[in-house]
């Protein structure tokens, strides 16, 4: 047999209505508290006393400036006491350095001028062994000995007694570049001593040597050979 419910005793039925209500009635009672709220600090805000004041009541007050204070008074500086020295009296006398004379004194202590040295003067009549340039035969010696041996004659005497060498002489080469002096310093025969002589003095001139850039008079050795033919 199936039991069946009336609709009054269905409670399922208003449940949602029911919740819906009670959703209202907390809502009501929520919003309440909070009006209760608010009015409660408004009536605490007014329970404090206020004042209104009126702008016209208040009277305009100037606040005077204090005065400035009086100027210091000004210090009248006493002028130096001149001490006025008698004639009698003698002042010694002061030097007093300034910056310029430290300044020129250094200068002079520092700097030394260079000592020029003079040149000797080189005397014309003296004889040089060697100098700087040496003198110079045109074209060398290979061309003065071979214009010694074109112009050298072999004495008939030396040679029909077979004789022969080498005779050593010297002589002066002046500044001019001509010979001079010319002498026999290590001789042979008399003959042919003389001959060499001879030949000599009639060298043409050399390039004359120099020293300091100045030709000076050069002494000059050459052998003067003789050799017969076989």
């Amino acid at each position: 047999m199936e039991i069946k419910k009336t609709p009054k005793a269905d409670l399922e039925r208003d449940i949602s209505l029911n919740f819906l209500m009670g959703m209202v009635i907390a809502l009501a009672i929520l919003f309440v508290g909070f009006e209760l709220g608010e009015e409660d600090i408004q009536i605490a805000t007014d329970s404090g006393m206020t004042a209104v004041i009126d702008e016209e009541e208040i009277d305009m007050t100037v606040q005077n400036e204090p005065p400035p204070p009086p100027p210091e008074p000004e210090v009248i500086k006493e002028p130096d006491i001149l001490e006025i020295v008698e004639d009698e009296v003698k002042v010694e006398d002061l030097q007093i350095a300034s910056s310029e004379d430290d300044a020129s004194q250094k200068q002079v202590d520092t700097y030394v001028p260079p000592v020029e040295e003079e040149e000797e003067e080189i005397d014309e009549n003296f004889v040089f062994v060697t100098v700087e340039k040496m003198p110079e035969f045109p074209g060398g010696d290979a061309a003065l000995l071979k214009w010694i041996g074109e112009h050298i004659n072999y004495p008939t005497i030396a040679a029909e007694n077979g004789i022969q060498g080498r005779v050593a002489c010297t002589f002066t080469v002046n500044a001019d570049g001509s010979v001079s002096d010319v002498v026999v310093v290590r001789p042979v025969d008399p003959n042919l001593d003389k001959e060499a002589l001879r030949v000599l003095k009639m060298v043409p001139k050399f390039k004359p040597g120099e020293q300091r850039g100045k030709p000076v008079r050069v002494k000059y050795s050459v052998p003067v050979r003789f050799r017969l033919q076989q």
